[in-house]
């Protein structure tokens, strides 16, 4: 199994799987356990995709071990704030059923277009990941969908610097900035969306590649990132997709990876972090 290294030396699997958008119930704790049952470790979800119960049961109901996972949620923009932030963890950890977590997220930055004291909100939330990891609560923290101008806001304040920055990642959609800061600072990217949500997947550049290397575009679009240094959390309830997202064997040329990023921009969510109102 590929992984990266975290700044504080924690290993993380380079392929995760999402549940964004799985249904709490039967339909997320089938496709998490089959996703464990066919060698994934690395579990994503969020306290606002309202499935952090099933995700808990179905780790439970696998035969992995605990301590060979690594379990990432986020915490929800409606709790921002050191305090909120704390019981916001609680509430997590008690819908998961876990004893510790290992990996915890602010979801998105607070921006100037919703608050006034955006900085200071997001610094607040910030000092409670800070607080939980230093009281051994949570193995690595971190922000998603952070710009540059996020981070160097939060870096006024931050006592530890995040170990991750999960954004919108895909071809047609690299955020190239966004990515090249991280790096510079030895926070590793994650990927969401890394297939586009599906739509990049017709592109006539990825359909050739596709074709050369005998692989599905999916598969180039992952295959991409991961040469990259960068973590991805395909999604599926697919069977068959589940495995062969966690199944690639192939490496794209120099040559290839260039062609793919200077794609023109397709496949954007709309997401944009200083503009969202949510």
């Amino acid at each position: 199994m590929k992984t990266f290294k975290l700044h504080n030396n924690i290993q993380i699997p380079a392929v995760g799987f999402g549940t964004y958008k799985i249904q709490e119930g039967q339909e997320c704790i089938d496709a998490v356990k089959f996703a464990l049952k066919h060698n994934y470790r690395h579990i994503d979800t969020a306290a606002v995709y309202e499935n952090e119960k099933s995700v808990g049961i179905a780790i439970r109901e696998s035969a992995v071990p605990r301590e060979e996972l690594f379990i990432t949620t986020k915490v929800w923009n409606t709790e921002r704030g050191y305090e909120k932030t704390l019981k916001a963890f609680d509430a997590s950890m008690e819908r998961l059923g876990l004893e510790y977590l290992d990996l915890y997220l602010i979801h998105w930055p607070a921006n100037t277009k919703q608050f006034s004291n955006a900085a200071e909100l997001n610094a607040e939330t910030w000092r409670a990941l800070e607080t939980l990891y230093m009281n051994g609560k949570i193995r690595a923290i971190g922000v998603s969908n952070f710009l540059v101008h996020h981070l160097e806001e939060l870096f006024k304040t931050a006592t530890i610097k995040p170990m991750i920055n999960q954004i919108e990642y895909h071809p047609g959609y690299t955020q190239a900035d966004t990515v090249e800061f991280c790096k510079q600072h030895n926070i590793l990217v994650e990927a969401w969306s890394p297939l586009g949500r599906g739509r990049v997947l017709e592109n006539p550049l990825l359909v050739e590649l596709a074709g050369k290397y005998n692989a599905s575009t999916g598969a180039i679009c992952l295959q991409f990132a991961l040469q990259q240094g960068i973590i991805v959390l395909p999604k599926s309830t697919n069977e068959e997709r589940i495995i062969a997202n966690n199944s690639i064997d192939f490496t794209l040329s120099d040559e290839d990876i260039k062609k793919i990023n200077n794609m023109t921009e397709t496949g954007f969510s709309g997401l944009q972090p200083d503009n969202v109102d949510f």
